[in-house]
């Protein structure tokens, strides 16, 4: 397992092990006692501001706001019981598929 790998396993444990957690312990706890709303809406910030890092052109920040979409991803991800590891399964399962062909088989679910 790469070191990557090993990170990425890391946090899941630890998203899934605060789900449990009392909200005033952790600031993840407090997102999943919030809810699936207050979760969005993190990811949807997360993203904006990564958008925004990127029109500034300033690589630091982009890398900063992109983990810090990562991380939101993820707590909403295991909000639903997945992980990162279900989607990279899906991009591997894309892998080679021309993305105009992905998308139109999408169109029928």
């Amino acid at each position: 397992m790469s070191g990557y790998q090993d990170v990425l396993k890391r946090l899941t444990e630890t998203l899934n092990a605060r789900k449990g957690s009392s909200p005033d312990s952790s600031y993840v706890s407090s997102l999943y006692h919030k809810g699936i709303n207050t979760i969005t809406r993190k990811v949807g910030e997360e993203s904006l501001e990564t958008i925004l890092a990127a029109k500034d052109g300033v690589k630091l920040e982009v890398i900063k706001e992109s983990a810090d979409l990562c991380f939101h991803l993820m707590v909403l991800l295991a909000y639903f019981d997945l992980s990162m590891d279900d989607v990279l399964a899906e991009l591997a399962r894309r892998e080679g598929i021309s993305g105009i062909d992905e998308k139109a088989s999408r169109k029928g679910e």
